[in-house]
């Protein structure tokens, strides 16, 4: 699992030209499983993102989490951050998990955020996205499933 993490502003998810959700200051996640991906491991994910101090202070360091910020989280789903282009110029997908797969386990995602009393907006999952974003910093990071410690 891999979640692509940016510090906004404000983000939004819009289909079609309508705008379907939006966040103001908080996280937009990017969220992508490959093949093998387990609940439990989506749950070692959570935990690192909400405890993750990513945030800044008032000092200006990275020093809060997104509960200390009272941030709210924007999750879109985002196959293509398993892409290998190692073999050539055209990327291949195939560490990423199945669609049907992939789709309970972003919901469980989502649900389980929720359940910890975090306002999360989300894309449609499968749907072409146009998602705005005001980033702040820019501050981005990469989080891996397979760089967290047991």
């Amino acid at each position: 699992m891999k979640v692509l993490i940016q510090i906004v502003k404000q983000a939004s998810v819009s289909i079609n030209g309508q705008k379907t959700a939006a966040i103001n200051y908080g996280a937009l996640y990017f969220v992508a499983f490959k093949v093998g991906d387990t609940v439990e491991l989506v749950d070692k994910m959570i935990t690192k993102l909400i405890k993750l101090r990513i945030f800044p202070d008032n000092e200006g360091k990275t020093n809060l989490n997104i509960s200390q910020v009272q941030g709210q989280i924007l999750s879109v789903s985002q196959f293509t951050l398993y892409a290998d282009a190692r073999g050539g110029n055209r990327p291949s997908f195939v560490a990423s998990m199945p669609g049907g797969e992939s789709e309970q386990l972003y919901h469980y995602f989502n649900e389980q955020i929720r359940t910890l009393g975090y306002k999360v907006e989300q894309g449609v999952f499968g749907a072409d996205m146009e998602v705005a974003l005001i980033n702040e910093g820019p501050f981005t990071v990469l989080l891996d499933s397979e760089q967290l410690y047991e």
